[in-house]
């Protein structure tokens, strides 16, 4: 397939793109301007201008891009985050919809936050949306790309990915060098759960999505078994050989990162994925001891 990609120099885009060349495909980045590199397709969510004309006929999109989330909320940062992934989906939903020759399928990041804070509820792709800046979002976020690209007859799938679990970024690289100086512990009570998949698996996820028509709407990308943050800390440590008796406060968390830190770090999201499971798809890291075992490099257990 020839495949259009946003966000490929993002975590999971400098991962998905040498992983969708390796297997045949031709992909084309959708870089933002200005660029060092102008060729190809080209776009600017911020000016709301998008060139898709340089790439030729799509067959697919792979729409990665969008601010972290990891930042404290404060009105402008909120503004920034939305219009990088509300507004800049609806835009290339929209360009998608006038090409000549539409692409086949979008997939779209989106993320667990879309159920909130929802205790030790089981979730799956048919439960109710949650509350809060980030479920509202989330819900923006895959309707922009719904009534835009669906239209015209694309297949969409919003990937609702949990914590993706990497050394070299995202929650994990920021946990790891203190959890390695014996100085890590669980965040408040740690009773919240947290919904997470490795880095190998959002990648083997997004081509499972891309070749699989039966896959239609919303998909949980998260690994089978959520863990609770007590218990996610105790496995880090012994993975790691370390001690974990240095517990955050909840009252520090909510201190210095507000809204963010309630609502994405204390948070309870226990989810399950219900459809990527049903369509047959297989985890090459379906726990977190083995996952965390190969991203720190610590093997398998004796």
């Amino acid at each position: 397939m020839h495949i259009l990609v946003t966000g490929a120099s993002g975590l999971v885009g400098s991962a998905l793109v040498p992983f969708l060349v390796a297997r045949g495909h031709r992909v084309s980045p959708l870089r933002r301007m200005p660029s060092p590199n102008p060729a190809g397709p080209t776009w600017n969510p911020s000016a709301a201008t998008i060139d898709l004309a340089p790439a030729g006929p799509i067959d697919a999109v792979v729409h990665l891009a969008g601010e972290s989330i990891a930042q404290c909320w404060t009105d402008a940062a909120k503004q920034r985050i939305c219009e990088s992934r509300v507004n800049a989906t609806r835009l290339l939903g929209e360009a998608l919809a006038q090409l000549p020759q539409p692409s086949q399928t979008l997939v779209c990041a989106s993320a667990i936050g879309f159920y909130g804070d929802r205790g030790e509820e089981r979730l799956d792709e048919e439960s109710s949306p949650g509350t809060g800046y980030l479920a509202r979002l989330c819900r923006n976020w895959e309707a922009a790309a719904t009534t835009t690209a669906g239209s015209r007859g694309i297949r969409i799938v919003p990937l609702r990915f949990g914590i993706v679990l990497a050394s070299q970024g995202g929650a994990l690289a920021k946990m790891l060098p203190p959890f390695r100086l014996g100085l890590g512990g669980r965040l408040g009570d740690g009773r919240n759960y947290w919904s997470w998949i490795a880095l190998e698996d959002v990648i083997n996820a997004i081509h499972h999505a891309l070749v699989t028509p039966s896959l239609n709407g919303p998909v949980n990308a998260v690994a089978p078994h959520a863990v609770t943050n007590r218990e996610f800390t105790t496995i880090l440590g012994r993975v790691l050989r370390r001690p974990t008796v240095l517990p955050i406060p909840r009252l520090a968390i909510e201190l210095i990162f507000g809204e963010m830190g309630r609502e994405a770090m204390l948070a309870s999201t226990r989810v399950i994925p219900a459809k990527l499971l049903a369509s047959g798809f297989s985890f090459q890291f379906p726990t977190l001891e083995s996952a965390l075992r190969q991203i720190s490099g610590r093997g398998a257990m004796a």
